[in-house]
């Protein structure tokens, strides 16, 4: 985190932010309004969260002021208590989602993140199928490969083809993926890559339209976006020295 950013407002934050989304968007030959920033709260209080919603800063671009923010959690137990304080945002679970927390957890949401197993696909798309409404999600993949990480193995992903198209409950907007920490944020290019090749052959293989990439964080946003996210979710930057004690 550079010191600089401790001194800057909220706002300011914000807008450092989209800054460097520009620029990502610009090497990358990409519009910017084919990104979204999801301000990630997991680390500060619902006024601090709340602060972000108020303030008028945005998480797409470019309607600055207008509109609700995306704001993402890890926890469901937390998501339920931010969504009540904060009901105009879009929340984004990008956290696991244990089964038994499905029906509270997926009204409060515009997508989830992290569907990691096919269990937890099928809960959500008998929950989608009963209350008659399809539940948005994304299948996480866990391809950096680390062991402490959840996600489906990226060499599974091509195999679940027909088992996605013929899913009702649940509408699968596209893929996420989290890269290994790395220093230098180029080591994390053949991650996002990597996953952006196994959205396009999923796309081909399915029929569906896979338009989502959620992948990139504080350390690596910007080499994501030029990999192709959609979704980058971003906390530290955003939110560093602002957190709970």
């Amino acid at each position: 985190m550079n010191p600089f950013m401790l001194e800057l407002t909220l706002e300011e934050r914000f807008v450092a932010v989209w800054v460097r989304i520009i620029k990502a968007c610009g090497r990358a030959g990409r519009s910017v309004e084919e990104v979204t920033l999801v301000a990630v709260t997991k680390t500060v209080s619902v006024e601090v969260a709340s602060a972000v919603a108020t303030a008028g800063v945005p998480t797409t671009f470019p309607q600055r002021g207008r509109g609700p923010v995306d704001l993402g959690e890890n926890r469901p137990q937390e998501l339920w208590k931010k969504a009540a304080a904060i009901p105009s945002a879009r929340w984004h679970l990008i956290g696991h989602l244990q089964r038994n927390k499905i029906e509270k957890t997926v009204p409060l949401v515009t997508l989830i993140h992290s569907v990691d197993s096919e269990r937890l696909l099928l809960a959500l798309d008998e929950f989608g199928n009963r209350r008659g409404q399809p539940v948005p999600v994304l299948l996480e993949v866990n391809c950096s490969r680390e062991e402490a990480k959840g996600g489906f193995r990226p060499e599974d992903v091509p195999s679940l083809s027909d088992k996605l198209a013929a899913l009702t409950g649940v509408r699968i907007d596209g893929l996420m993926t989290m890269a290994a920490f790395h220093d230098d944020p180029e080591n994390s290019r053949p991650t996002f890559a990597e996953l952006r090749q196994l959205r396009d052959r999923l796309a081909r293989d399915t029929g569906l339209s896979l338009p989502h990439l959620s992948m990139g964080m504080s350390n690596d946003f910007e080499v994501a976006i030029e990999e192709g996210a959609t979704l980058v979710r971003i906390g530290t930057t955003l939110f560093a020295g602002l957190e709970e004690e």
